[in-house]
């Protein structure tokens, strides 16, 4: 729709613009973003060969000009001899055809998107708090209790606080680099789902009568109820990654790992996701969407990007090129093909289907969502090591049946 009817955040007229980070992040297969992208390539991903050619030293990363990938994708777009590029805002969804608008989606197309799949299919605000892996934590600084022995009377786990380890921590909470939002971002925040920093700014009880209140808990090492505590919830049936319950944050990725490894037992917790409160327009996609991201009564209307409920633009070009591969199977009369979920990129796909969506929140590529290994190694880089080569081993397989129809 550019430039005829702007967004808040976007430059230029061109296609594929970045407004915001310049990384595409990590190319290397042990990262999951760098495994991400290795079965993309596999998959022909024309996006990954125009980062490819506009790439500027990054370290590990696949860093960006942004100029000249916008440039890049333009051209090869606009130049197709079966492509005609209107510029023209969107006022309703496609049939057939691919919605991929992004967290900065128009009103218009917003208001028709509310229209066909229900008002309460959209959201418009992310407040997403830290996953941490289960292997990481020490279980040791752990008990394992639901409040008052409600549900399965152990279902989530618990970090206790006494009062001294308490006080460190909101001094370290308060004091923290937060991080300053675009203009457009600029999102004013709900009472019921503040940044845990903003609750520890209003007084230092704030947060122990909120997020880390210790009621309806006994430490089984003390016998007594914790001064305070912080509750680790299972996010996977697995159980490989736990989600910090209550603890959605403004603050820089650098300093949520410096802070939050103050808590007992994540002293060395890898983080598979970073909080972060923003405003983005995202679909309840495993509430209302088929499990190849189509409208569930009309299969050629499909969605792909942050649209979708994914985050990073790696995840967000994977789901598109895979809505361009299962349109056109479905426009020539196939069925869709999804990745097998050992891939990152179909555990992704698992991630959209099979999400609580009660409570669903956007998700990133990161090792736990891969199913785990049976008879996996206890050594942690031999393990992620086999994962990545299942992973790898999959998605050839699956590549080669895509490209043979």
């Amino acid at each position: 729709m550019r430039p005829a009817t702007r967004t808040p955040a976007h430059q230029t007229d061109l296609l594929a613009e970045l407004v915001c980070s310049n990384s595409f992040k990590s190319v290397e297969t042990t990262n999951a973003h760098g495994l991400l992208k290795a079965e993309l390539r596999l998959l022909g991903s024309l996006l990954l060969r125009c980062a490819d050619e506009a790439k500027v030293p990054g370290g590990a990363a696949l860093a960006v000009d942004r100029l000249l990938f916008a440039r890049r994708a333009t051209e090869l777009v606009s130049s197709h001899p079966n492509v005609r590029v209107v510029r023209e805002e969107a006022l309703d969804l496609p049939a057939p055809g691919i919605v991929a608008s992004g967290p900065l989606t128009s009103d218009a197309l917003a208001q028709a998107i509310a229209r066909r799949l229900g008002a309460g299919a959209l959201a418009f605000y992310d407040a997403i708090a830290p996953i941490v892996a289960a292997d990481s934590l020490d279980r040791s600084r752990l008990f394992a209790a639901s409040r008052y022995g409600k549900g399965g009377g152990d279902d989530y786990l618990n970090a206790p606080l006494s009062d001294s380890e308490y006080g460190a921590f909101i001094v370290a909470l308060t004091s923290a680099d937060q991080y300053q939002a675009h203009d457009f971002d600029g999102v004013p925040y709900f009472e019921g789902c503040l940044p845990v920093e903003e609750m520890a700014a209003r007084g230092r009880d704030t947060l122990r009568f909120g997020p880390m209140k210790p009621v309806g808990l006994v430490d089984p090492a003390t016998g007594r109820r914790p001064y305070a505590v912080v509750q680790l919830r299972r996010e996977d049936r697995a159980g490989q990654m736990w989600n910090l319950v209550g603890f959605q944050t403004r603050l820089r990725s650098g300093e949520q790992q410096r802070v939050f490894r103050m808590i007992p037992g994540l002293a060395g917790a890898e983080f598979l996701r970073v909080g972060s409160i923003h405003r983005n327009s995202y679909l309840n996609t495993p509430a209302c969407l088929s499990p190849h991201l189509a409208l569930r009564d009309a299969p050629t209307t499909l969605f792909a990007g942050q649209l979708t409920g994914i985050e990073g633009y790696t995840e967000s070009l994977g789901t598109g090129l895979l809505a361009g591969l299962n349109l056109a199977r479905l426009l020539r009369g196939l069925e869709p093909l999804l990745p097998p979920p050992q891939t990152m990129l179909g555990a992704l796909l698992a991630y959209l289907r099979e999400a609580d969506a009660a409570a669903f929140q956007p998700m990133n590529a990161n090792f736990g969502l891969l199913a785990p290994l049976v008879d996996a190694p206890r050594d942690r880089a031999k393990r992620k090591a086999l994962l990545v080569e299942r992973s790898l081993a999959a998605m050839r397989e699956f590549a080669g049946k895509i490209h043979e129809d």
